[in-house]
């Protein structure tokens, strides 16, 4: 996207806005950086997507402004810079856009990773768990794993997969238990959406870390882990690469969830009455089921032992690994509740 495009114009955001503006430019342009000028059109900063999850994750709210999240000091390069170079410049600061400006910084369009640079699909495994029992969803999950509920016509894990190859990703591992044939009579090997497609096959519930124990060949990079009941807008490749960036051991999918008091609280010191905050907010960080592991995280399971992801976390912790979140403010949601499918249903 050079300056002779418009399109740059639709990531412009005041200095005055608040971070849910922000995230609208992001989900309604595809990309993941919001620009930042005044009302001359000189370049204040930059906001990127990460920008965004690190102050969600330092207990900033989408209502808040995005004068504590705007990059300042963006790296920036004149029009007349040579595209060979800004790739250079792309690679060297692992970075995929960069603002064109004049010499008084006065924004004159964008430079895209993907306009100046064509990559290959990711290589990297997505592993889907769709092995539980669904007991919750009986019974329409006695006959039907959990995963081929449809939803708008379409299963679930269909939706999954679908979702993950539009964001680059060809390759998948099914762990599959509860009427896992079913599963794999419909996908079969991934052929009819255009994927590769594997099972891991669990003779006994394993949780939902359980079943990499089961690899035969260990990835030779970092690989995604899905409950195979998350539909959800995250952009599995934005999530890859913050975790390659911050050379993290493990990383959660990590979703902001607010529970408000219906009541006023009131604060104690003995009888005596020192406060009262009324129906407070409180808000808490919830896993959202969505992961990525180096292939180091596997040495930590043990084979066809039953094990759950967050005590995998919590091994990995306490093996002093760096895991670390990915905050997510995009759409979510755990279909484990009927009323769960009814939503999604009704939104889809």
């Amino acid at each position: 996207m050079d300056s002779g495009s418009e399109y740059w114009k639709k990531l412009v955001v005041s200095p005055t806005a608040k971070i849910s503006d922000a995230i609208n430019v992001l989900n309604d342009t595809g990309l993941r950086i919001v620009l930042v000028t005044d009302n001359s059109g000189f370049l204040l900063g930059t906001i990127s997507d990460g920008d965004i999850r690190r102050g969600l994750l330092g207990g900033m709210s989408i209502t808040d402004s995005i004068s504590g999240i705007i990059h300042s000091n963006a790296l920036v390069v004149p029009l007349s810079m040579k595209k060979e170079l800004v790739l250079d410049l792309m690679v060297t600061n692992k970075i995929q856009q960069i603002p064109i400006v004049t010499e008084d910084n006065l924004l004159v369009g964008l430079h895209i990773w993907d306009e100046i640079y064509i990559d290959s699909p990711r290589s990297n495994i997505m592993v889907i768990m769709a092995g539980g029992m669904g007991t919750r969803l009986s019974p329409d999950t006695q006959n039907c794993p959990k995963p081929l509920l449809e939803v708008s016509g379409t299963p679930i894990l269909e939706h999954i997969i679908v979702r993950a190859k539009a964001d680059g990703f060809i390759n998948f591992i099914i762990a599959i238990y509860h009427l896992g044939h079913m599963i794999e009579n419909y996908f079969g090997d991934g052929s009819k959406l255009g994927v590769n497609i594997k099972y891991l096959k669990e003779s006994y519930p394993m949780g939902t870390a359980g079943a990499l124990s089961l690899f035969t060949t260990i990835p030779d990079k970092p690989f995604i882990v899905t409950n195979g009941d998350v539909i959800t807008e995250i952009k599995y490749s934005n999530m890859l690469d913050f975790h390659n960036q911050n050379e993290a051991t493990a990383t959660m999918a990590i979703s902001s969830h607010e529970l408000k008091n219906p009541f006023g609280i009131v604060q104690l010191k003995g009888i005596e009455i020192v406060g009262y905050e009324e129906k407070p907010t409180v808000r808490s960080n919830i896993n959202a089921g969505v992961y990525v592991l180096n292939p180091t995280s596997l040495k930590f399971l043990s084979k066809n032992k039953r094990i759950d992801m967050p005590q995998l976390y919590e091994v990995l912790i306490e093996n002093n690994e760096k895991v670390i979140a990915f905050p997510i403010h995009e759409h979510w949601l755990d279909i484990g509740r009927p009323a769960d499918l009814k939503s999604i249903r009704d939104t889809l």
